[in-house]
């Protein structure tokens, strides 16, 4: 079985972590947990409510991160998942996030990447460059500066690489992703 790499950290979308996580262990592959300091981080719920044009954040569940982003060697891992909401935001700034995404590119492993996942990659614009991916609506600028084509779809899978718009695509998202991993 395969073992997957999901990195995270605080304000990580709840659905977009969880539903990966228990998918690939209830599939028998092993799920790790990677965030910038190994702790307990705090998820967070990200849905929509009438009368507000953006979403909404309300705090969710904890989560243990397994291993800190220092201690990770990437090339033990058979693939990667990046979750959404908040967390892509501020995990990009670290500085072992370039060597982590480049590894999984320049191996040809499989890479899953929703929603808000777009903007780690405008800190790695190398590996997106001349790809097409799909990300969450308010990430379409982040994925053309990182020199990628916006897909206007809900899932898009591309070579190594299933980006999916949001929490409501993760069956699909999934399905894709575990298909690259048993190949």
């Amino acid at each position: 079985m395969a073992k997957i790499l999901i990195l995270t950290g605080d304000a990580v979308e709840a659905l977009e972590v969880f539903y990966p996580y228990y998918r690939l262990l209830e599939e028998g592959h092993e799920a790790v947990i990677a965030a910038p300091t190994k702790k307990k981080l705090q998820t967070v719920v990200h849905d929509f409510e009438p009368g507000v044009d953006t979403f909404t954040e309300k705090w969710a569940y904890g989560l243990d991160a397994h291993i800190s982003f220092d201690d990770l060697d990437p090339s033990q891992y058979d693939g990667l998942i990046i979750p959404g909401g908040r967390a892509p935001e501020h995990i990009r700034m670290h500085k072992k996030i370039p060597e982590i995404l480049r590894h999984f590119f320049q191996e040809n492993k499989p890479v899953g990447a929703i929603c808000h996942a777009a903007l780690v990659f405008a800190v790695v614009p190398d590996v997106a460059k001349g790809r097409e991916m799909t990300a969450f609506t308010n990430c379409r600028p982040e994925v053309e500066r990182a020199g990628a084509q916006y897909v206007p779809e809900n899932l898009h899978v591309e070579g190594n690489l299933v980006s999916g718009h949001a929490w409501p695509d993760l069956p699909g998202f999934m399905k894709e992703f575990l298909k690259l991993i048993q190949a």
